[in-house]
């Protein structure tokens, strides 16, 4: 098994990405602990699958926009399993497509912080309890784009948590490696609720694959950066969005 005897944090894991990434790292050998907002039912499921098939997996409710939810996760996931090894910074997201003309500072500050401060917050709380590893962040196709309407503070976010990753890449190596994915069409729940299904059949017309991705493809590409298969890759950003954009 490719990550025996190591911890893991997903966050955001109760669906979608984070649901498929935490039984990814489950399924080679990682301890894991699932942080979930509202998605409760999920994350506990998974938790029971994980610990039926002999591995070691707890789930935890919290807002990682409270610096007090940040730490409980942290600190739990320390007690549980004697330390943390791969971080995955996965929880965020739109909230709401508005223009800039359209849109309050609550809102603009909401984006942030969901997105781009909770990634800083779990990422200087593990920092104290990784002497090696791997972080791997979520961002975002819209990141490189800019999104789509009604995404700007969204995609800011997105392209800041890919200017962090090689920020961190460099002042934490080589003991710990740090990097990214950017994520085009997957289908989620994310695309459900603000992704117009016409655009979504768009995008399968015309991406080379003919496809949308799935959870699967990209829980796969959070275990290669996670494990030594990526062993001399730091700082990248990577696309996985069946080849509707080059970078």
């Amino acid at each position: 098994m490719k990550l025996a005897g190591q911890s893991a944090i997903v966050t955001g894991g109760g669906r979608d990405i984070g649901l498929a990434v935490a039984k990814k790292l489950a399924s080679e050998g990682a301890s894991v602990a699932i942080n979930y907002f509202s998605s409760g039912a999920g994350a506990d499921k998974a938790v029971a699958e994980i610990n039926a098939n002999g591995g070691k997996a707890f789930a935890l409710q919290g807002d990682l926009t409270k610096q007090a939810d940040v730490s409980s996760l942290v600190d739990k996931a320390v007690t549980e399993f004697g330390g943390i090894n791969i971080l995955v910074n996965n929880a965020g997201g739109l909230v709401e497509r508005k223009k800039i003309s359209e849109m309050s500072d609550d809102l603009w500050t909401t984006v942030m912080d969901l997105n781009l401060t909770s990634t800083f917050r779990m990422t200087r709380a593990c920092l104290e309890h990784m002497s090696t590893g791997a972080i791997v962040n979520l961002a975002s196709q819209a990141g490189r784009d800019g999104g789509g309407p009604g995404a700007v503070a969204y995609a800011t976010s997105k392209g800041a948590v890919m200017t962090m990753t090689r920020g961190l890449a460099k002042e934490l190596g080589p003991d710990i490696r740090v990097n990214a994915l950017c994520p085009g069409m997957i289908d989620t729940d994310f695309h459900n609720v603000h992704t117009p299904d016409a655009g979504r059949r768009g995008f399968e017309a015309n991406a080379p694959l003919k496809r949308q991705g799935d959870t699967e493809d990209t829980a796969n590409l959070v275990l290669f950066l996670a494990c030594n298969d990526s062993a001399f890759m730091t700082g990248t950003n990577i696309d996985i969005n069946g080849g509707m954009l080059f970078s």
